[in-house]
């Protein structure tokens, strides 16, 4: 039985509205928190989590220019996307909450809690929200194939339906294979959307290339990272976005990262990967009482 009763709603936005999940938990609710998704990702990346997490209510935006939410006009970037969140929060009635990111999402949180300190009472950040362990001069408009490589180029593809997509990208995706799902298929199945006679995935290539060069160059992280004040607990795993080690934060880098900002703890989640600390079961039995305990 569901732990949680799901549906969505339409927040209007600058530029349009942005679609947004919410569950509702069976009963009376014991906190909420705000989930953030990834750079190409949407809102049901979330289920495994929810699950987890009986009695809090949850609430998953798809970011604009993902999902359904990839018809908002205008551009990207951190601080639209921090501003979102403001207004998703004022949608559902929560004044202030826990916001937990992952991957790019986590970079949003730490915007979000910069931009508008007093709709976040305290941050997880799930495998991103620090800066990137990039190539020294490395040029900002090769930042997105350095970065994401074939998770960008995904974006230029067309198929002819999901069964396509889903067999010639994501049946074999190294990250995902070991933990195919039911779940996994209906995130698939509804990240594509019509392109003329064919489908393609619901990101915007343009949102995905504004967000990524904002959150590497841009100068609202380094400036909120600074004054990062909000009790932060900052996760990392092994492996990464194509199960590859080392993940997106290599051992030497973290160890720098966690001596810059000593007031943030860390745990690292060993056997998972990008994708799988937040859309398998595992990564969620593991994540989901961590996210727990910063509820209180």
């Amino acid at each position: 039985m569901s732990s949680h009763v799901y549906r969505t709603i339409d927040v209007p936005v600058s530029g349009g509205a942005l679609r947004v999940g919410v569950w509702e938990p069976e009963g009376e609710a014991t906190g909420s928190a705000l989930l953030i998704h990834g750079v190409t990702s949407s809102h049901l990346a979330w289920p495994f989590v929810v699950r987890q997490l009986p009695g809090i209510r949850l609430i998953a935006p798809d970011l604009r220019g993902r999902g359904m939410s990839s018809t908002v006009h205008g551009a990207a970037g951190m601080a639209a996307h921090a501003d979102d969140m403001a207004a998703v929060l004022d949608a559902v009635g929560i004044g202030s909450t826990t916001v937990v990111g992952h991957s790019m999402g986590a970079f949003v949180a730490v915007a979000f809690a910069h931009r508008h300190p007093d709709r976040v009472r305290d941050l997880v950040l799930v495998d991103g929200g620090f800066p990137l362990d990039l190539p020294a001069g490395v040029d900002p408009d090769q930042l997105v194939q350095v970065v994401l490589g074939p998770v960008a180029e995904r974006l230029s593809m067309r198929w002819s339906g999901v069964q396509e997509y889903t067999d010639t990208f994501w049946r074999h995706h190294p990250a995902l294979v070991d933990d195919w799902s039911d779940e996994v298929e209906q995130y698939i199945a509804y990240d594509l959307v019509p392109d003329g006679d064919a489908f393609r995935a619901a990101t915007t290539y343009e949102s995905m290339a504004d967000d990524t060069r904002d959150m590497n160059v841009g100068t609202l992280l380094p400036e909120a990272l600074a004054a990062l004040s909000k009790p932060t607990l900052f996760i990392t795993v092994p492996r990464g976005l194509q199960n590859e080690m080392p993940g997106l934060y290599p051992p030497a880098h973290l160890a720098d990262l966690l001596t810059a900002f000593p007031q943030v703890r860390h745990v690292h989640l060993d056997d998972l990967n990008h994708y799988t600390v937040v859309m398998s079961e595992r990564g969620a039995a593991m994540l989901a009482p961590l996210i727990r305990a910063e509820l209180g």
